[in-house]
């Protein structure tokens, strides 16, 4: 197994993604070189999850987005690229141009359409990527790459193909990556290039709605995936319908636990407890390691 991309994703959001990545990373850090990569950029929490990032060894910033530029010099407020504007990000402001940067979706409209040559699209810092090499007890060290989009800005897909090309620079045997909810572009950008998928949802309507509609993106990229419930205890009817669905797929399940928030809000994370979920997933670990041996 050298450089394998595994994809933890699930559709609908707060269903244990990061958590069982967290969980994943520590025992296989313990065999392997494992990279650990945060791609839910709008809400990346993969680090509180490892017991907290007091200072990142590394912040690189993110120019993945396009803003136009105006050349006030040129520009004699004709109106065409108000008028083209479909996203109303353009507008006229006491007689000068102005540019609402949170509606603009760099689409590039104004400066194709500008008689003048006043307007050009510029690479504009939407976000930045941290590096942290982590240090856990009986584990090699874990290099995580997290990610995130600035407050009002677009381009997350953008954003996770640049986490992910960062995380290809380190030499690693397993690359497990926290991909975002739904199926979204920063979902697709998790999913290309990925060798398995480990799906995880939870036994309520919207997250069995919700895992079916990611997986329709697994299968479109042909990942070979298999399927852990958590919280399956919540509703066990639904639990049972859920493995019946997945069949041989299904890899485990993880019980409810309040007690798992609490050791999070303090930064510890599960496997340095001796909660009833360390041991469902660290047995989800050894069906998940002789399944992606033949990889």
């Amino acid at each position: 197994m050298r450089n394998l991309k595994l994809v933890i994703c699930s559709g609908k959001g707060g269903v244990g993604k990061s958590m069982l990545a967290a969980g994943l990373l520590m025992l296989f850090g313990r065999e392997k070189r494992v990279t650990g990569v945060d791609c839910d950029v709008d809400a990346p929490n993969l680090d509180i999850w490892l017991g907290g990032v007091k200072k990142w060894d590394k912040t690189i910033k993110v120019f993945a987005s396009l803003k136009p530029e105006i050349d006030y010099r040129k520009c004699n407020l004709c109106g065409l690229c108000v008028k083209n504007c479909r996203f109303k990000a353009l507008s006229f402001l006491k007689g000068k141009l102005k540019l609402n940067p949170f509606l603009c979706e760099g689409c590039g409209a104004c400066e194709v359409i500008c008689p003048q040559k006043a307007i050009r699209l510029k690479a504009f810092q939407n976000g930045e990527i941290r590096i942290k090499k982590i240090h856990k007890k009986g584990s090699q060290e874990i290099v995580l790459i997290s990610g995130s989009l600035f407050p009002g800005e677009t381009g997350s897909g953008k954003v996770v193909t640049e986490i992910k090309k960062q995380a290809d620079r380190f030499e690693s045997d397993l690359q497990i990556i926290d991909s975002a909810p739904g199926t979204s572009c920063p979902v697709i950008a998790s999913l290309q290039d990925a060798d398995f998928a480990v799906l995880i949802t939870e036994p309520t309507p919207s997250g069995f709605s919700d895992l079916k509609k990611v997986l329709k993106v697994v299968n479109h990229f042909n990942i070979p995936w298999n399927l852990v419930i958590n919280k399956w205890d919540i509703n066990p009817s639904l639990s049972n319908k859920i493995k019946n669905w997945a069949s041989q797929k299904l890899l485990g399940q993880i019980s409810y636990d309040k007690k798992i928030i609490e050791s999070v809000s303090l930064f510890r994370p599960i496997l340095e407890t001796e909660l009833k979920a360390k041991k469902e997933i660290e047995e989800i670990f050894e069906k998940l390691k002789c399944t992606i041996q033949s990889l």
